[in-house]
């Protein structure tokens, strides 16, 4: 990172995955913006891929034009959760329990399949696996994306996944520690409360994220869930108790923290600033902001006035990007 010596607003921007609507950006003069100033990542969703052709230039072109090599980022889980129906005009993966169904040779083999041809297509990283356990037959939002309810199955499952998408150099994010698999209700459309003591919660949903860390998962998404018996006011992704002191100190997890998408209603009770400003005291590397209109290009900038007020202290941006460097090294984003 020492060589780039980045300006505060360049390493703010460093912070950020956006996408963009349609499947031309240069409609977006505030994506545009931030491109060139140092934006960390992008999201792609169905409405951004067209074709083969289409997307590998969408992604030829985004590297060009951005200012730092980028996070070609998108949620391609197979199943429910597959943005490339364009393509293959429909799903063409099957999800994550009914692969793991198959045996881990069917799992293995349609990982690498995805992973090829997310690579084909200049995409490195996929928000992908699932770690939660299904552990609510009521959960709106997990069921089969999960690879099983039983802890066990969804380490194993995932062991695999994690290390087949590392042979392929695509960069994985667990997700959605620590565990949205007993929620009953979706963090799309409000803010879930999962009632389970520690041991229970440790026991059956944040074991599958240690065995990941061991395996030197390179991120973690944090869920936008409230977990009392860890923190009574904030979701784990604004939370410093769940991401500072149980995921990085106690889990000793060193990777990148990415917040699940910020435009989710789960975090709608706090202006954007505010949430943005909590997740950095609390630990968080990267948000995801799935569309960039012009008040995501100004909290950028609101960001930068907030470090200089000292409401973040630099030290949390400085941290966060050399994460965000070292992992674009490790994966041959950045030369």
């Amino acid at each position: 990172m020492e060589e780039y010596n980045l300006t505060l607003k360049q390493k703010i921007a460093q912070m950020f995955i956006t996408g963009f609507s349609g499947d031309n950006y240069k409609d977006n003069k505030y994506f545009i913006e931030l491109l060139k100033t140092g934006l960390g990542g992008v999201i792609f969703f169905t409405h951004n891929i067209k074709s083969k052709e289409q997307i590998k230039n969408l992604t030829q072109e985004l590297n060009n034009e951005a200012k730092f090599p980028l996070f070609l980022s998108i949620d391609q889980e197979g199943g429910r959760v597959e943005r490339t129906e364009n393509i293959h005009n429909g799903k063409k993966y099957l999800s994550s329990e009914f692969a793991f169904k198959k045996g881990i040779n069917f799992l293995k083999n349609q990982t690498e399949c995805i992973a090829k041809e997310l690579k084909s297509y200049g995409i490195n990283m996929n928000f992908a696996p699932v770690l939660d356990v299904n552990t609510n037959i009521n959960n709106p939002i997990i069921g089969e994306r999960a690879f099983s309810s039983n802890v066990k199955d969804v380490i194993e499952a995932s062991k695999t996944v994690i290390k087949t998408y590392e042979e392929n150099n695509i960069i994985t994010v667990g997700k959605h520690f620590p565990g949205h698999g007993d929620a009953s209700s979706d963090s799309h459309k409000t803010l879930p409360v999962i009632n389970l003591d520690y041991e229970t919660l440790y026991l059956n949903h944040i074991k599958p994220f240690e065995s990941a860390i061991k395996l030197n998962i390179p991120a973690i998404m944090a869920a936008h869930v409230i977990y009392p018996c860890l923190d009574t006011v904030n979701p784990a992704s604004l939370s410093k108790k769940i991401i500072s002191d149980l995921l990085t100190e106690k889990l000793n997890y060193k990777g990148v923290i990415i917040t699940d998408d910020m435009e989710m209603n789960a975090v709608k009770g706090l202006t954007r600033l505010e949430a943005c400003i909590k997740a950095i005291n609390a630990g968080i590397s990267m948000f995801i902001f799935r569309d960039t209109t012009k008040d995501i290009f100004d909290l950028t900038e609101n960001l930068e006035t907030a470090v200089k007020q000292g409401k973040i202290q630099e030290k949390y941006i400085n941290y966060a990007v050399s994460k965000i460097f070292d992992l674009k090294y490790r994966y041959g984003i950045i030369l």
